[in-house]
């Protein structure tokens, strides 16, 4: 049964879907000896599908994690140009099998390549949407001013081969070893475009002198020396999977969104928005409501003829107030006498010297 050739590269472990099509874009994809493009189909029982000169295999296949010290002058790719005779990381690996290299290095850079037949997480430490870190080391010409330092962790404007123009993601600087000839430099990005830490450097006024990759995440490259290699273990793995502590120093440099306003258009500080105008005689507030025990809003008279007008209803008369002679007064009451108090006191009957209460008679 025939299926999209992406489709069948992603069963064989080969990374996600996105990561094929872009293999395949490559022209590094055949189909029976045949380049091919995206968009074709193919049968994997009966159809020889070759990557990169290796035919696919669709067997169980044990994780491998390669972690090599590229050398100078060694190509990253795993099928180097026919006619450039340089070697390829794959070739200083005996391995068999199809192995990915994660964290790719130009020919004049070294440093830490990890090669791994685990799509599944090339796609996730090299795609920029997972923001992965890798640290270098880089000696610049120059001692570079802290003006144009703050510059590169902000992120500069670079112009692509095509003639986009990209400004570069935020990133992590740090002077390691200053000097007015060679300055070391720690520089962890989370992005890693053709050549763009030697194009930064350059349209900043210092190249580069030397460009040494030194880990993958928290993965350091150790003691390997160029050209040595060896395999990762689990600890090691999580190591090439976390990314490292300046992380979230990079994060907290990128620009925020900022909210657009509910019109549409930004509006000047001070200035408020203005109302319709209001009608000549109209109140400035509208009439509140009445608290509860004040009876309903009075509304304003409205202006109408004589004929019209009601006769008014009379009036219950007021209670009289307090000063009023026609309203009898309370009588007034008998003044306390307080010997009368005294005398009620002195009848109860005294208690004995032992300053106990007499005893009360039980009640019938």
């Amino acid at each position: 049964m025939q299926e999209r050739l992406q489709k069948i590269m992603a069963r064989a472990n080969l990374g996600s879907r996105r990561a094929c099509e872009e293999i395949i874009e490559q022209r590094r994809v055949r189909v029976n000896g045949v380049i091919a493009q995206l968009g074709d189909k193919a049968d994997p029982q009966t159809d020889v599908i070759e990557v990169d000169g290796h035919r696919l295999s669709f067997k169980e296949q044990r994780k491998i994690y390669i972690a090599l010290h590229k050398p100078i002058n060694v190509l990253t790719t795993n099928l180097g140009n026919r006619q450039d005779k340089r070697p390829t990381v794959r070739s200083l690996v005996p391995i068999e099998g199809h192995l990915f290299s994660i964290g790719r290095l130009d020919a004049e850079s070294e440093g830490l390549v990890v090669l791994t037949n685990d799509g599944e997480l090339v796609q996730r430490l090299t795609h920029p949407k997972f923001k992965h870190t890798k640290t270098y080391k880089v000696y610049v010409h120059g001692l570079p001013p802290l003006e144009v330092l703050e510059r590169w962790r902000e992120g500069i404007t670079l112009q692509d081969e095509d003639g986009t123009s990209y400004k570069t993601a935020p990133c992590s600087v740090e002077i390691v070893k200053g000097d007015r000839e060679i300055t070391t430099l720690r520089v962890v990005m989370t992005e890693g475009r053709k050549r763009q830490i030697r194009r930064i450097a350059a349209a900043l006024g210092h190249p580069v002198h030397r460009l040494l990759r030194t880990q993958i995440g928290k993965l350091e490259i150790g003691t390997l020396r160029p050209g040595e290699w060896r395999e990762l273990d689990a600890r090691d793995v999580q190591a090439l999977s976390t990314p490292s502590d300046e992380l979230r120093t990079i994060l907290e440099r990128r620009p925020r969104r900022a909210r657009p306003a509910h019109s549409g258009e930004t509006r000047a500080e001070g200035d408020r928005s203005r109302r319709a105008p209001r009608e000549a005689g109209a109140s400035e507030r509208p009439a509140r409501k009445p608290l509860r025990g004040q009876g309903k809003a009075r509304r304003a008279p409205a202006d109408v003829s004589d004929s019209d007008k009601r006769p008014a209803k009379p009036r219950r008369p007021r209670p009289a107030a307090s000063g009023d002679s026609s309203r009898p007064e309370r009588p007034k009451r008998a003044p306390r006498n307080p010997a009368a108090g005294k005398a009620r006191r002195s009848d109860k009957p005294a208690r004995p010297a032992s300053g106990k209460p007499p005893r009360r008679k039980p009640r019938p």
